[in-house]
């Protein structure tokens, strides 16, 4: 399943992303100090990629189980595919330049509605 390799794949990005911020870890100043903004939108953006990529895993090992329609199961799965990768992107474009704050309706909504229908289709 897509989710899960795409999973990994996430978590591997996550910690790559977590081993450039640690690289600025000892410098004060670094993105504008530990508590600024910028920093800690682009650590959320670290940990988003990670635990989405656990959640999309979490998904394709759970998908045997979930009572949903072929068409369902594949929105909710590329529900949180999208919210997976577009959290993290969202939070880095966001640190980067303000503007694209707008933007954070896109992973919101897709992982609220992926999230949603896998937790509809186990009580089924």
């Amino acid at each position: 399943m897509l989710n899960e390799s795409l999973g990994w794949t996430s978590i591997v990005l996550g910690l790559t992303a977590g081993a450039w911020l640690g690289t600025g870890y000892d410098k004060a100043d670094w993105l504008g100090g530990y508590g600024s903004f910028r920093r800690r939108l682009v650590r959320l953006g670290h940990i988003a990629l990670i635990a989405l990529g656990f959640l999309n895993i979490l998904f394709a090992q759970s998908a045997a189980r979930i009572h949903l329609s072929d068409a369902q199961l594949s929105a909710a799965s590329w529900m949180l595919i999208v919210g997976c990768f577009s959290m993290p992107a969202c939070c880095f474009l966001y640190a980067w330049r303000p503007r694209f704050k707008a933007l954070f309706g896109v992973p919101v909504i897709s992982l609220i509605g992926g999230s949603g229908l896998v937790a509809w289709g186990l009580f089924l």
